[in-house]
Protein backbone atom coordinates (compact mmCIF):
# COMPACT_ATOMS: atom_id res chain seq x y z
CA UNK A 1 0.00 0.00 0.00
CA UNK A 2 1.18 3.53 -0.81
CA UNK A 3 -0.17 6.85 0.40
CA UNK A 4 1.12 8.57 -2.75
CA UNK A 5 -1.29 9.27 -5.59
CA UNK A 6 -0.97 7.06 -8.71
CA UNK A 7 0.57 10.00 -10.61
CA UNK A 8 3.23 10.52 -7.93
CA UNK A 9 3.93 6.78 -7.89
CA UNK A 10 4.54 6.94 -11.65
CA UNK A 11 6.76 9.99 -11.17
CA UNK A 12 8.77 8.17 -8.49
CA UNK A 13 9.16 5.11 -10.70
CA UNK A 14 10.54 7.17 -13.60
CA UNK A 15 13.03 8.86 -11.26
CA UNK A 16 14.16 5.50 -9.88
CA UNK A 17 14.47 3.70 -13.21
CA UNK A 18 15.45 6.53 -15.55
CA UNK A 19 13.22 5.40 -18.42
CA UNK A 20 9.49 5.09 -18.98
CA UNK A 21 9.92 1.48 -20.10
CA UNK A 22 11.55 0.36 -16.83
CA UNK A 23 9.21 2.54 -14.77
CA UNK A 24 6.22 0.84 -16.40
CA UNK A 25 7.52 -2.55 -15.24
CA UNK A 26 7.99 -1.21 -11.71
CA UNK A 27 4.37 -0.01 -11.35
CA UNK A 28 2.76 -2.70 -13.53
CA UNK A 29 1.51 -0.30 -16.18
CA UNK A 30 2.04 0.12 -19.91
CA UNK A 31 4.48 2.77 -21.11
CA UNK A 32 1.48 4.75 -22.32
CA UNK A 33 -0.09 4.52 -18.86
CA UNK A 34 3.05 5.92 -17.18
CA UNK A 35 3.38 8.69 -19.77
CA UNK A 36 -0.27 9.69 -19.31
CA UNK A 37 0.14 9.90 -15.53
CA UNK A 38 3.27 12.05 -15.86
CA UNK A 39 1.53 14.37 -18.34
CA UNK A 40 -1.49 14.61 -16.06
CA UNK A 41 0.74 15.53 -13.14
CA UNK A 42 2.59 18.15 -15.22
CA UNK A 43 -0.74 19.65 -16.35
CA UNK A 44 -2.03 19.72 -12.78
CA UNK A 45 1.12 21.47 -11.50
CA UNK A 46 1.61 23.65 -14.56
CA UNK A 47 5.27 22.68 -14.96
CA UNK A 48 7.51 20.36 -16.94
CA UNK A 49 8.96 17.64 -14.70
CA UNK A 50 11.28 15.83 -17.11
CA UNK A 51 13.33 16.48 -20.21
CA UNK A 52 13.84 13.55 -22.54
CA UNK A 53 17.26 12.61 -23.92
CA UNK A 54 19.07 9.60 -25.36
CA UNK A 55 20.22 8.75 -21.85
CA UNK A 56 16.67 8.68 -20.52
CA UNK A 57 14.50 11.02 -18.47
CA UNK A 58 16.22 13.89 -16.67
CA UNK A 59 14.55 15.97 -13.98
CA UNK A 60 13.99 19.68 -14.51
CA UNK A 61 14.48 22.10 -11.61
CA UNK A 62 10.76 21.80 -10.90
CA UNK A 63 11.06 18.02 -11.04
CA UNK A 64 13.88 18.11 -8.50
CA UNK A 65 11.69 20.15 -6.14
CA UNK A 66 8.82 17.66 -6.47
CA UNK A 67 11.23 14.80 -5.92
CA UNK A 68 12.24 16.15 -2.52
CA UNK A 69 8.56 16.26 -1.52
CA UNK A 70 8.04 12.66 -2.67
CA UNK A 71 11.17 11.48 -0.83
CA UNK A 72 10.00 13.12 2.39
CA UNK A 73 6.54 11.57 1.98
CA UNK A 74 8.00 8.11 1.40
CA UNK A 75 10.28 8.52 4.42
CA UNK A 76 7.29 8.97 6.69
CA UNK A 77 4.99 6.56 4.91
CA UNK A 78 6.24 3.38 6.58
CA UNK A 79 6.01 4.81 10.09
CA UNK A 80 2.56 6.27 9.41
CA UNK A 81 1.13 3.02 8.06
CA UNK A 82 2.67 1.12 10.97
CA UNK A 83 1.07 3.47 13.51
CA UNK A 84 -2.30 3.21 11.79
CA UNK A 85 -2.16 -0.59 11.82
CA UNK A 86 -0.60 -0.86 15.27
CA UNK A 87 2.32 -2.87 13.94
CA UNK A 88 6.03 -2.24 13.70
CA UNK A 89 7.19 -0.93 10.35
CA UNK A 90 8.51 -3.70 8.12
CA UNK A 91 8.74 -1.81 4.84
CA UNK A 92 12.20 -1.68 3.32
CA UNK A 93 13.69 1.81 3.16
CA UNK A 94 16.53 2.67 0.79
CA UNK A 95 19.02 5.49 1.38
CA UNK A 96 21.92 6.48 -0.84
CA UNK A 97 24.92 8.24 0.70
CA UNK A 98 27.39 9.89 -1.68
CA UNK A 99 30.87 11.08 -0.83
CA UNK A 100 34.51 11.19 -1.84
CA UNK A 101 36.36 7.87 -1.80
CA UNK A 102 38.66 8.54 1.15
CA UNK A 103 35.98 10.05 3.36
CA UNK A 104 33.50 7.28 2.61
CA UNK A 105 35.99 4.47 3.20
CA UNK A 106 37.65 5.77 6.32
CA UNK A 107 34.68 7.32 8.10
CA UNK A 108 31.19 7.06 6.58
CA UNK A 109 30.99 3.36 5.71
CA UNK A 110 32.32 2.04 9.06
CA UNK A 111 30.06 4.33 11.09
CA UNK A 112 26.90 3.65 9.11
CA UNK A 113 27.57 -0.10 9.02
CA UNK A 114 27.77 -0.12 12.81
CA UNK A 115 24.15 1.07 13.25
CA UNK A 116 22.39 -0.98 10.55
CA UNK A 117 21.25 -3.63 13.05
CA UNK A 118 19.27 -0.93 14.86
CA UNK A 119 17.25 -0.39 11.67
CA UNK A 120 16.79 -3.80 10.01
CA UNK A 121 14.42 -2.32 7.42
CA UNK A 122 17.14 0.06 6.17
CA UNK A 123 19.07 -0.64 2.96
CA UNK A 124 22.04 1.61 2.19
CA UNK A 125 23.79 2.35 -1.08
CA UNK A 126 27.28 3.80 -0.64
CA UNK A 127 28.18 5.90 -3.67
CA UNK A 128 31.89 6.70 -3.88
CA UNK A 129 32.30 9.56 -6.30
CA UNK A 130 34.32 12.65 -7.15
CA UNK A 131 33.74 15.85 -5.20
CA UNK A 132 32.42 17.76 -8.23
CA UNK A 133 29.55 15.27 -8.71
CA UNK A 134 28.17 15.17 -5.19
CA UNK A 135 25.83 18.18 -5.13
CA UNK A 136 24.26 17.10 -8.42
CA UNK A 137 23.47 13.68 -6.97
CA UNK A 138 21.60 15.32 -4.10
CA UNK A 139 19.69 17.58 -6.51
CA UNK A 140 18.56 14.82 -8.85
CA UNK A 141 17.51 12.54 -6.01
CA UNK A 142 20.14 9.86 -6.54
CA UNK A 143 21.54 10.50 -3.04
CA UNK A 144 19.77 11.56 0.15
CA UNK A 145 22.91 12.28 2.20
CA UNK A 146 26.24 13.59 0.95
CA UNK A 147 29.65 13.90 2.59
CA UNK A 148 31.37 16.69 0.72
CA UNK A 149 33.81 19.62 0.87
CA UNK A 150 32.25 22.24 3.12
CA UNK A 151 32.60 24.99 0.52
CA UNK A 152 30.19 23.14 -1.79
CA UNK A 153 27.26 23.17 0.64
CA UNK A 154 24.62 25.55 -0.75
CA UNK A 155 22.20 27.68 1.23
CA UNK A 156 19.29 25.43 0.24
CA UNK A 157 20.85 22.48 2.10
CA UNK A 158 20.90 21.50 5.75
CA UNK A 159 24.32 20.36 6.94
CA UNK A 160 26.57 19.51 9.87
CA UNK A 161 30.31 19.93 9.93
CA UNK A 162 32.50 16.85 10.21
CA UNK A 163 36.00 16.69 11.60
CA UNK A 164 38.21 17.96 8.76
CA UNK A 165 40.13 15.57 6.56
CA UNK A 166 43.86 15.86 7.27
CA UNK A 167 45.99 15.45 4.15
CA UNK A 168 49.56 14.24 4.47
CA UNK A 169 52.36 13.84 1.91
CA UNK A 170 53.20 10.19 1.24
CA UNK A 171 55.59 8.14 -0.87
CA UNK A 172 56.71 4.51 -1.21
CA UNK A 173 58.64 2.81 1.56
CA UNK A 174 61.65 2.47 -0.79
CA UNK A 175 62.22 6.23 -0.42
CA UNK A 176 62.88 6.09 3.34
CA UNK A 177 66.42 7.43 3.11
CA UNK A 178 65.74 10.16 0.55
CA UNK A 179 65.38 13.82 1.45
CA UNK A 180 62.18 15.69 0.63
CA UNK A 181 64.08 18.19 -1.52
CA UNK A 182 65.53 15.34 -3.60
CA UNK A 183 62.08 13.81 -4.06
CA UNK A 184 60.49 17.13 -5.10
CA UNK A 185 63.29 17.74 -7.59
CA UNK A 186 63.34 14.30 -9.23
CA UNK A 187 59.92 12.67 -8.80
CA UNK A 188 56.44 13.35 -10.18
CA UNK A 189 53.27 14.13 -8.30
CA UNK A 190 50.37 11.69 -8.76
CA UNK A 191 46.91 13.27 -8.65
CA UNK A 192 43.37 12.28 -9.62
CA UNK A 193 43.16 14.59 -12.64
CA UNK A 194 44.48 17.97 -13.88
CA UNK A 195 41.95 19.87 -11.74
CA UNK A 196 43.13 18.14 -8.53
CA UNK A 197 45.36 20.72 -6.81
CA UNK A 198 45.45 19.37 -3.24
CA UNK A 199 49.08 18.20 -3.44
CA UNK A 200 50.19 21.58 -4.78
CA UNK A 201 48.09 23.32 -2.10
CA UNK A 202 49.87 21.40 0.65
CA UNK A 203 53.28 22.20 -0.84
CA UNK A 204 52.26 25.84 -1.28
CA UNK A 205 51.37 26.06 2.41
CA UNK A 206 55.02 25.30 3.19
CA UNK A 207 56.39 27.36 0.27
CA UNK A 208 57.61 24.25 -1.54
CA UNK A 209 55.31 24.29 -4.57
CA UNK A 210 57.90 25.93 -6.83
CA UNK A 211 60.39 23.16 -6.04
CA UNK A 212 58.03 20.44 -7.30
CA UNK A 213 58.07 19.28 -10.91
CA UNK A 214 55.03 20.68 -12.75
CA UNK A 215 54.29 17.57 -14.81
CA UNK A 216 52.16 14.94 -13.08
CA UNK A 217 50.82 11.40 -13.36
CA UNK A 218 47.05 10.90 -13.02
CA UNK A 219 44.86 8.10 -11.66
CA UNK A 220 41.16 8.85 -11.19
CA UNK A 221 40.65 6.00 -8.76
CA UNK A 222 41.99 6.03 -5.20
CA UNK A 223 43.06 2.37 -5.34
CA UNK A 224 45.03 2.95 -8.55
CA UNK A 225 46.57 6.13 -7.18
CA UNK A 226 47.65 4.39 -3.98
CA UNK A 227 49.09 1.48 -5.96
CA UNK A 228 51.11 3.86 -8.13
CA UNK A 229 52.62 5.43 -5.02
CA UNK A 230 53.42 2.02 -3.53
CA UNK A 231 55.24 1.04 -6.74
CA UNK A 232 57.36 4.18 -6.75
CA UNK A 233 55.74 6.00 -9.69
CA UNK A 234 55.57 9.20 -7.66
CA UNK A 235 54.24 10.84 -4.51
CA UNK A 236 50.92 12.40 -3.53
CA UNK A 237 48.70 13.45 -0.66
CA UNK A 238 46.27 11.09 1.05
CA UNK A 239 44.08 11.65 4.07
CA UNK A 240 45.69 10.48 7.30
CA UNK A 241 42.68 8.26 8.07
CA UNK A 242 42.85 6.50 4.71
CA UNK A 243 46.65 6.21 4.66
CA UNK A 244 47.11 4.83 8.18
CA UNK A 245 46.74 1.15 7.24
CA UNK A 246 49.27 1.47 4.40
CA UNK A 247 51.70 3.27 6.69
CA UNK A 248 51.20 0.58 9.33
CA UNK A 249 51.91 -2.26 6.88
CA UNK A 250 55.03 -0.47 5.64
CA UNK A 251 53.99 0.03 2.00
CA UNK A 252 53.82 3.83 2.37
CA UNK A 253 55.77 6.39 4.35
CA UNK A 254 55.03 9.97 5.39
CA UNK A 255 57.55 12.16 3.59
CA UNK A 256 57.46 14.90 6.23
CA UNK A 257 55.54 14.38 9.47
CA UNK A 258 55.36 18.13 10.16
CA UNK A 259 53.44 18.87 6.96
CA UNK A 260 49.66 18.57 6.66
CA UNK A 261 46.66 20.31 5.13
CA UNK A 262 43.21 20.38 6.74
CA UNK A 263 40.23 20.20 4.39
CA UNK A 264 36.85 21.21 5.95
CA UNK A 265 34.09 18.69 5.13
CA UNK A 266 30.38 18.49 5.91
CA UNK A 267 27.43 16.14 5.71
CA UNK A 268 24.57 17.68 3.74
CA UNK A 269 20.94 16.86 2.92
CA UNK A 270 17.82 18.66 1.76
CA UNK A 271 15.65 20.00 4.62
CA UNK A 272 12.79 17.82 5.87
CA UNK A 273 9.83 19.01 7.91
CA UNK A 274 9.77 15.73 9.80
CA UNK A 275 12.86 13.56 9.99
CA UNK A 276 12.46 9.79 10.49
CA UNK A 277 14.44 8.18 13.30
CA UNK A 278 16.67 6.19 10.94
CA UNK A 279 17.63 9.41 9.11
CA UNK A 280 18.48 11.14 12.39
CA UNK A 281 20.56 8.13 13.45
CA UNK A 282 22.48 8.15 10.15
CA UNK A 283 23.33 11.83 10.56
CA UNK A 284 24.33 11.36 14.19
CA UNK A 285 26.55 8.37 13.41
CA UNK A 286 28.36 10.05 10.52
CA UNK A 287 28.89 13.40 12.27
CA UNK A 288 29.86 12.04 15.67
CA UNK A 289 33.15 13.61 16.79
Amino acid sequence: MSLLSPSLEAFWAVVQKGTVLEAAKMVNLTQTGVTQRIRSLEKQLGVTLFTRSRKGMRLTNEGESLLRYVQAARDLEGDTLAKLSGKKSAATIEVCISGTSTLMRSRVIPRVSAILKKHPQLRVRFDLTEADNIVGKLKNGFAQLAAMPANQVGLELDSKMLAPEKYILVGPSSWKKRSLSDILEKECIIDHDPSDMVTFDLLKKYKLNKKARPERHYANNIDALTSMIQHGAGYSVLTAEYAQDFIKDGSLIVLDKTMFLDDPVALAWYPRNEMPLYFKDLIEAITKK
